[in-house]
């Protein structure tokens, strides 16, 4: 069987993955002052909205595994970004919220999030905003 070499263009989700790769070059750079992960800035993204969550729910939001997400935690507790507690009533449960460097920092990162987008897809019809944001929800919700 022959091999062919096919174009990236032939596929979304390779032009998915260039687009990720470039959003977190970029956001990196103009974030750059804040000496955070891409990983950190995913997190703290997440948690800017102000409302605490557990771990598992945050892992979620960020399309990490728990496990994965608890050396990112770790980082920005260390920083004093965040703090972690228990939830009331549930003993097992971890709480993530953010401190007041944390909320700084992540209203910091949702300007940046938000001019890129605006400077990536203002030109675009809000149908195919709609369009990109319904693909990608549905990519996130493929199961293996």
């Amino acid at each position: 069987m022959k091999s062919e070499i096919v174009p990236s263009e032939w596929s979304a989700l390779l032009a998915l993955h260039r687009a990720t790769h470039t959003t977190v070059h970029v956001l990196a750079a103009e974030l750059a002052d804040l000496g955070l992960t891409a990983s950190e800035i995913n997190a703290l993204a997440n948690l800017a909205d102000g409302r605490s969550r557990s771990v598992s729910e945050l892992a979620v939001a960020t399309g990490n595994r728990p496990t994965t997400l608890t050396s990112v935690l770790d980082r920005l507790e260390r920083r004093g970004h965040i703090t972690r507690g228990g939830r009331p009533g549930d003993r097992r449960a971890v709480l993530v919220q953010l401190t007041p460097s944390g909320r700084q920092a992540a209203a910091m990162i949702r300007q940046a999030i938000t001019g890129l987008e605006r400077r990536a897809l203002g030109a675009l019809p809000a149908e195919a905003v709609a369009g990109l944001h319904a693909g990608l929800q549905a990519l996130t919700e493929v199961t293996p």
